[in-house]
């Protein structure tokens, strides 16, 4: 690495810490900290949303789906599958949301249900969204690690410790200053480089294989590499362990993506920071076709980088060995500032997304019933002392997090086991009115209880969790209603 990239890579770390930070001015209530004021424009929160949907894992792994032996395009039917939620979420979930003012997705809960069902919705969130964003840190903290601590103070576990500690406090400095306003346009910017820093990587090799598009196409296609769909259908084992089919993916992409961005409350803080549910409607599908580009860019260079390097081994280290080794001096930091920056903005993401539930679901509910009442520069103070507690357990959870195998599967796994819970609940709020909360609780319960048993006993694919998860929770919950006949204790 050359000196060049260092600056680089360090200037961009500063940058973005004082961009975001600059943004505490306009911080004068708990609505302008987690709703950003209503101020944002409508194609600012859609970028924002594909930066909180894109993490470190995203970048340097989806490129090896498309180099790795019987690689292809197949992935982007799972993209497909996001569209579908995003017309559910926009008919289904959106009124709801914008049906009086909500800081949190589990408000809605707690209007449907009651306060305990809000508490154990938002409980699982901050379970969820904990431990995949400790693990997450981790890995951000490897290339960080590698390019700045390292060689200060070489491959130690110390290098691990001080490399999570930077990345997460630097990140945490200026999501304290600046709450979700800063999370919305240091999300704009960063998306912006790590999608720049893919375009000039997809150029460099281009420019690097002989014979250009003629060659590249005839190679490509003879290896199967230009695939984008697979309509296999069958109701057998196979079929379901297979990952991606156009079936799986539409139908796991569908949702596995109203789970994320109709319960979690990572996403549905930014629609909630829409001025009104047109301009939330315009941010979510404005944001599938960033997304769908994006993922179509990274798995287009796993197929240059297939035909540029073909012996090179298949890990999520190909996209990085690439810039390290490939790229000209400066252009390879930029591209690894690009990298840093999809973690950042996960990271800030969920710093603010935690403390909002945490203050918002658990807190002030609390005071409210001890029939306490607290100016709004009170909540405004927590928020910011909660946004550091969270990013003191996300540290804690990253340094744990350097004994497990696959990152990605690790974040992957969490997931699939929390989504189907949550969005069978939150299906059972909005589409049924005999379901009440003992009976919600306890078809969320048997569908946590459910994942845990497919994930640990069978061979089906993630892309068939939340389907399952969903529809466990959904059924359990209405036959639980049958039988209990509770009365409502939903608030009014």
């Amino acid at each position: 690495m050359h000196t060049i990239d260092l600056i680089v890579i360090v200037v961009y770390l500063v940058g973005i810490t004082w961009f975001g930070a600059r943004f505490r001015k306009s911080q004068k209530s708990i609505k302008d900290y987690f709703l950003g004021g209503h101020s944002a424009p409508w194609w600012a929160i859609g970028l924002s949303i594909v930066s909180a949907e894109t993490s470190v894992l995203t970048v340097i792994s989806t490129p090896v789906l498309a180099f790795q032996n019987g690689g292809n395009f197949y992935f982007l039917q799972l993209v497909l599958g996001y569209l579908l939620a995003r017309i559910v979420i926009s008919v289904l979930f959106l009124p709801h949301y914008f049906r009086g003012e909500m800081y949190t997705a589990y408000e809605l809960m707690r209007r449907r249900f009651g306060e305990r069902i809000r508490r154990f919705t938002a409980g699982s969130f901050l379970i969820l969204r904990a431990l995949a964003e400790g693990i997450r840190a981790f890995a951000i903290s490897i290339i960080i690690s590698v390019v700045l601590i390292g060689p200060l103070l070489g491959n130690s576990e110390l290098a691990t410790v001080v490399s999570i500690a930077v990345i997460i406090g630097m990140t945490l400095f200026y999501t304290f200053e600046g709450g979700l306003t800063a999370v919305i346009w240091t999300d704009v910017v960063q998306m912006f480089l790590y999608v720049g820093g893919a375009i000039l990587s997809f150029v460099v090799i281009w420019s690097q294989i002989p014979g250009g598009w003629p060659h590249i196409h005839q190679t490509a296609a003879a290896a199967g590499k230009l695939k984008f769909f697979d309509f296999d259908f069958s109701f057998t084992a196979e079929f379901f362990a297979k990952k991606y089919s156009f079936v799986a993916g539409l139908v796991g992409g569908c949702f596995l993506t109203t789970a994320s961005h109709g319960t979690e409350q990572l996403i549905v803080q930014r629609l909630l920071a829409s001025g009104n549910i047109r301009q939330s409607r315009a941010a979510l599908f404005g944001s599938w076709i960033v997304i769908y580009f994006q993922f179509a860019l990274f798995l287009a260079v796993g197929v240059l980088l297939w035909i540029r390097y073909p012996n090179a081994p298949a890990n999520d280290r190909l996209y990085p060995s690439f810039i390290w080794d490939h790229l000209p001096a400066g252009v390879a930091g930029l591209v690894i500032a690009a990298i840093l920056a999809a973690g950042m903005s996960n990271l800030s993401a969920a710093l603010n997304a935690l403390a909002s539930t945490s203050i918002m679901d658990f807190y002030k509910p609390w005071t409210a019933r001890a029939g306490r009442t607290h100016p709004d520069d009170h909540y405004l103070r927590l928020a910011r002392w909660a946004t550091v507690a969270w990013g003191a357990i996300l540290f804690v959870i990253g340094f744990l997090s350097r004994h497990i195998g696959s990152a990605l599967e690790a974040a992957l796994t969490v997931a699939s086991i929390l989504y189907g819970g949550l969005l069978g609940v939150f299906l059972l709020g909005l589409l049924t009115k005999f379901v009440r909360e003992n009976a919600a609780i306890a078809g969320m319960a048997a569908g946590l209880i459910v994942m845990v048993c497919v994930r640990l006993f069978t061979h089906i694919q993630f892309t068939w969790y939340v389907l399952i998860g969903t529809t466990t929770t959904f059924a359990i919950g209405c036959l639980a209603s049958l039988i209990l006949r509770e009365s409502s204790n939903a608030a009014p």
